[in-house]
C-alpha cells in the first residue's frame, strides 16, 4: 500500500455497505421496471411513428410514446443515481400515458360513432343489417376494455413508483454520506 491509496474498508464499514444496499433495494428494483418500460413503449413509439406517414393519429401518438419512452429512461437513470426526483419523473409519466391511451381511446370511439364507413355501408349490404350496430358495439366495447385496463394496470405502476419514493427520502436521510458517495460513484 502506497501512502496515497486509501486504507481498504474495515469490516464495520463493509457490513455498513451490505446492509445499505439490502436496504436500497425497496425503491431501486424501480429502476429495473422503468428500463423495461422506457425500452417497450419505445418500441411501440417507433412502430406508431412509422404507421405515422399513412395517418396522423399514429404520427401524434408515437410521439407521445416516444415522450413516455424517454422520461422512462430518464427517471431510471436518476434512480439508480439515488436521485428521488427519477421516482416523481415515473409515476406523474404513468399518469400522462394513462391520459395519452384514454384520449386516444376516446377519440376512436367518437369516431367509431359520429364517422360513417363507406365500407360498413357495403359490408350491410352484403351481409344484412343489423351489422354496422355490432361492429359498432364490439369497437365500442374493446375501446372501453382499453380504457378499464389503461387506469388499473398503469395506475398501480404510477403508485408503484410514487411509494418508492418515501422509501428513498428515508433511505438518503438515514444513510451514511461516503455510502451514498460510493454508491453513487458505482453507478
Amino acid at each position: 500500500m502506497t501512502p496515497d491509496t486509501p486504507p481498504p474498508l474495515t469490516p464495520a464499514q463493509q457490513q455498513e455497505l451490505r446492509d445499505a444496499k439490502e436496504r436500497a433495494a425497496s425503491f431501486l428494483g424501480s429502476a429495473k421496471v422503468a428500463a423495461f418500460n422506457g425500452w417497450t413503449i419505445g418500441f411501440f413509439a417507433a412502430v406508431s411513428i412509422l404507421f405515422g406517414f399513412f395517418s396522423l393519429t399514429s404520427f401524434l401518438v408515437g410521439v407521445g410514446l416516444a415522450v413516455v419512452a424517454r422520461n422512462e429512461l430518464v427517471g431510471c437513470k436518476r434512480v439508480r443515481a439515488l436521485d428521488a426526483s427519477g421516482l416523481e419523473l415515473l409515476w406523474r409519466n404513468q399518469i400522462g400515458l394513462i391520459a395519452l391511451i384514454v384520449a386516444y381511446c376516446a377519440r376512436s370511439m367518437y369516431s367509431t360513432v359520429s364517422v360513417l364507413d363507406p365500407e360498413m355501408a357495403e359490408l350491410t349490404e352484403l351481409i344484412g343489417s343489423g351489422t354496422d350496430e355490432l361492429i359498432q358495439s364490439l369497437t365500442l366495447t374493446l375501446y372501453a376494455s382499453v380504457i378499464v385496463a389503461t387506469v388499473i394496470f398503469q395506475g398501480l405502476n404510477a403508485r408503484y413508483y410514487f411509494v418508492r419514493i418515501a422509501r428513498m427520502h428515508d433511505y438518503l436521510r438515514l444513510t451514511p454520506p461516503w455510502v451514498l458517495e460510493v454508491q453513487r460513484s458505482a453507478v
